[in-house]
């Protein structure tokens, strides 16, 4: 039977048929019962947004977009220590009825490491699908207050935002004529892992015993408990907005120094502008005296409070003639005062070395599935850099992974010729590969 929904989203007891479910209007009712937990925010009525979040928490609506969102996410086929997933219309159906049942107790979190960049492993907690869900349901009521109080130049893990927003800010705070020479790159220290718990459970404005149950949930890691003192969980449903919610003030805390108002003679003026996506932020500054001295003793001061530093090896100060990595973007400002912005030689190292594992992995399999393994890499690489001037940088990846493909098709075919290879045989270069 399907269900019937009133108008704040509420369902009477009964059975759920999770595929009968009016999903325009369980967004609808989500939706307004947001914007009136926007509404209250701006107007300062804490106890009115307390009294929306918990009617929306409680809501049939919100129940249903929890379970839908981590069943239909790129987690979902990744189980927690548990082992259940949630693959079936009746299970997300029973997911929805269990979401409003009292006494709620997380699991620990399932904890895999996955390499970085510089060859260290970013550990990465997965909770069990219950709490994903419940987490889920939780952001629904906590997302509306974190935009609404997010700083102007924050674009990471955001509605609506992406790192193109966040490069774009940064050239138009840096290619004016009279902009800025000198810029701060920062970079916290492990942000998600240190965190400081008692910070959150001050000001992170929703449930607080569920809130600290997520928090001292603790982690398995091959067969032994063990316990969280600080941070949240990388991974976690609800993780990105407590972070968001850590940081968001800091531009706030340079914006209103007086030392940086930007309402001062054109000569004096400090050009202290913050770019920030997650925890990858970058300052802009008149003279590296002003950074170093004045500018980060304010974040580092800002961040200790939250349990929090700046990370030594990645944070330092440049000029903008030097350039500087942002997103996998160089920003760089050359001789005729032309600021460009470009893929960074990391990102094209590590494409390349993605590309040339596949191809070196797959030496045997036929030309379309290699095709089809190559596509997805690069189609979603160069969406990723074409906002930015990014030919000339296309033109010598185009010859890099020829000339790896070619090698490719050459091993294949050791006693054919040239000629033979380019022509005669279908799915490689020179039949509409290229």
């Amino acid at each position: 039977m399907a269900a019937v929904e009133t108008q704040a989203g509420a369902v009477p007891n009964g059975r759920i048929d999770w595929t009968t479910i009016n999903w325009r209007t369980v967004n609808q009712n989500v939706r307004r019962l947001q914007s009136r937990i926007v509404k209250a925010t701006q107007e300062g009525r804490w106890n009115k947004v307390k009294a929306l979040q918990r009617l929306l928490a409680h809501s049939f609506s919100a129940r249903c977009l929890a379970v839908k969102r981590v069943t239909t996410n790129q987690g979902k086929k990744t189980p927690g220590v548990d082992g259940v997933i949630w693959d079936t219309p009746d299970k997300k159906a029973t997911a929805v009825y269990e979401l409003k049942a009292r006494g709620y107790r997380p699991q620990p979190l399932k904890r895999v490491y996955i390499p970085k960049s510089d060859g260290r492993q970013r550990g990465l907690s997965i909770p069990v699908m219950k709490d994903r869900a419940r987490q889920a349901l939780h952001l629904l009521a906590l997302d509306p207050i974190a935009e609404t109080r997010a700083d102007p130049n924050s674009y990471g893990f955001r509605i609506g935002r992406a790192p193109a927003d966040a490069t774009d800010q940064a050239f138009r705070v840096l290619s004016r004529k009279g902009s800025a020479k000198w810029i701060l790159k920062c970079d916290i220290r492990s942000c998600f892992d240190r965190i400081s718990h008692q910070w959150l459970l001050d000001n992170v404005p929703m449930d607080k015993q569920t809130l600290k149950k997520w928090l001292k949930a603790g982690f398995i890691e091959q067969g032994e408990w063990h316990e969280t003192e600080a941070g949240t969980p990388q991974g976690g449903t609800i993780s990105p907005v407590l972070m968001n919610l850590t940081l968001d003030g800091l531009e706030r805390v340079l914006s209103e120094n007086p030392r940086f108002k930007k309402n001062t003679r054109p000569g004096r003026q400090a050009k202290v502008n913050l770019v920030r996506f997650a925890d990858d932020a970058i300052v802009t500054g008149s003279s590296k005296e002003l950074l170093e001295n004045e500018v980060k003793p304010l974040i580092e001061e800002f961040l200790e409070i939250r349990g929090l530093e700046l990370s030594p090896e990645k944070t330092r100060i440049v000029h903008i003639s030097e350039g500087v990595d942002f997103l996998g973007q160089h920003i760089r400002k050359y001789g005729q005062g032309k600021t460009l912005i470009h893929p960074s030689q990391q990102s094209i190292n590590s494409l390349l070395k993605r590309i040339r594992e596949v191809i070196k992995n797959n030496l045997h399999v036929a030309p379309g599935i290699l095709i089809w393994m190559l596509n997805p890499i690069l189609r979603g690489w160069a969406n990723y850099h074409r906002h930015a001037s990014s030919k000339q940088t296309f033109q010598k990846i185009d010859a890099a992974i020829f000339k790896s493909l070619w090698k490719w098709c050459r091993r294949r075919h050791p006693r054919k010729p040239r000629r033979w290879i380019k022509v005669n045989r279908p799915g490689i270069p020179g039949d509409g590969f290229r």
